[in-house]
């Protein structure tokens, strides 16, 4: 008799509370529709003042005077210019993580709105204009309405949450640290430590309204290398006197293609070995002693990366044995990122939330990508959800709509509104189910 009231009672408490929650999402929903022309002016402002990474000075500062102005607690500079916000609920429960990209591309953008960027900076020696071609300007105005929708319902909030403005998510210069990582290394994760992450990515080729999610590997791991074949130099009219490091070179471009074809089973998952540059020698008659190559592996699981770069290594090697050369493969060069990984129960959990905020017939399940992320280091401290926002005027059409990284990348704004609800219901909805959790425990 005694489990029968206690399950009863249980019951009530979880309707009562789901009413409230629905109340809650209500309450949400309504204080985005008020602030989307904020939003959208937000996201005008920072497109048209983009930065590059770990220079997002201006960003950040606009960023740390919102989340001032809405009592929450500040702290800037980690990770360089980073902005972190700590906004914490009147009720007890979880730390939820929210993060939004600053940083913008070394891209000269040719897009027709008023708002364009004109700004230009020296880049690697040459001067260059300076673009959001990737959208974070609207993540970061999505995660700033955020924050004052989350900091209104401050009474009703049933646990902390935790605004995370990353700088340099596309890289910064060689030899500095930036991004997720250094942010994790100073500490993002911690006081108060996070119990989970969200974050999104606003898509060109996606159209406005809709939301895309895979649960497990939703965009690649990233490994860079550098190349090194050292052989020896002679005249171009005597290569029987020389050891040639570019006829090696070629052989080894040749016989890296055959890794993916040959060792990975493309049944399951995908996986990249690219190399974009190769550089040896300055005269035709010359063989040089040196060539360097520089290259990419990507893949979906992580068993997959560590067996992708064993085999590059060995073919690296091996090649260049047959062919008289020392050849070597340093892998990473500069970056390595991890697969960027939807916890399959978390996002399981969160799929009704995804549904409600977009309507069911919006959020659709999406194949793994070969781009990378680093919001994949968040999730290897934390189970992390990390989904696709349409940014593509309705009607448009995927294929010819331009991409990501180039000079007519666009974003229709009137999709920011989403952006808005969904990760404020994400917060609310993880709150409040973890709220039952603990009282079912």
């Amino acid at each position: 008799m005694r489990n029968i009231l206690v399950t009863t009672l249980l019951a009530l408490v979880s309707l009562s509370s789901t009413a409230q929650n629905a109340a809650l999402r209500k309450e949400a929903d309504n204080a985005a529709d008020k602030i989307e022309q904020k939003v959208i002016g937000w996201r005008r402002d920072i497109h048209e003042h983009p930065e590059l990474g770990n220079h997002e000075v201006r960003t950040a500062a606009l960023i740390a005077k919102h989340l001032e102005s809405l009592g929450i607690e500040v702290k800037t500079a980690v990770g360089v210019t980073g902005v972190v916000g700590i906004l914490k609920g009147d009720k007890p429960g979880p730390v939820v993580a929210l993060r939004a990209d600053m940083d913008a591309l070394p891209v000269t953008e040719r897009t027709p709105v008023p708002f364009a960027s004109k700004v230009k900076v020296q880049y690697n020696g040459k001067e260059t204009g300076v673009m959001h071609a990737c959208g974070h300007d609207t993540h970061v105005a999505i995660l700033m309405g955020v924050a004052e929708v989350l900091a209104g319902m401050k009474k009703e909030l049933k646990g902390t949450v935790k605004f995370i403005f990353q700088p340099a998510e596309e890289g910064a210069a060689q030899g500095e640290d930036a991004g997720a990582e250094l942010m994790i290394k100073e500490g993002v994760m911690e006081n108060p430590k996070v119990d989970v992450v969200f974050g999104l990515h606003i898509n060109s080729q996606t159209e406005v309204g809709k939301i895309k999610y895979k649960p497990g590997g939703i965009l690649a791991s990233v490994d860079d290398m550098k190349i090194i074949v050292k052989g020896r130099s002679a005249h171009g009219a005597y290569p029987w006197s020389a050891i040639d490091p570019i006829v090696a070179a070629a052989q080894i471009i040749n016989n890296l293609q055959a890794i993916i074809s040959r060792n990975l089973n493309i049944t399951e998952n995908a996986g990249i070995v690219t190399i974009g540059a190769i550089n040896g020698g300055n005269r035709g008659n010359i063989i040089p002693e040196k060539v360097e190559m520089l290259g990419t592996i990507r893949a979906l699981k992580q068993e997959d990366r560590k067996m992708l770069i064993a085999r590059v290594r060995e073919v690296v090697t091996k090649t260049g044995e047959s062919a008289g050369v020392t050849a070597e493969a340093i892998i990473p060069y500069e970056s390595s990122f991890p697969v960027t990984f939807n916890d399959p129960a978390l996002t399981e959990k969160m799929l009704p939330s995804l549904q409600q905020s977009a309507g069911r017939e919006n959020v659709v399940l999406t194949v793994a990508q070969t781009g990378a992320e680093d919001f994949s280091f968040y999730q290897e401290k934390v189970p992390g959800l990390f989904f696709f926002l349409g940014g593509m005027p309705k009607g448009g059409n995927p294929l010819t709509a331009p991409s990501h990284h180039t000079p007519d990348f666009f974003i229709d704004d009137s999709g920011l509104k989403l952006g808005v609800e969904t990760l404020a219901n994400l917060t609310l909805d993880y709150m409040e189910m973890d709220k039952l959790s603990a009282k079912k425990k």
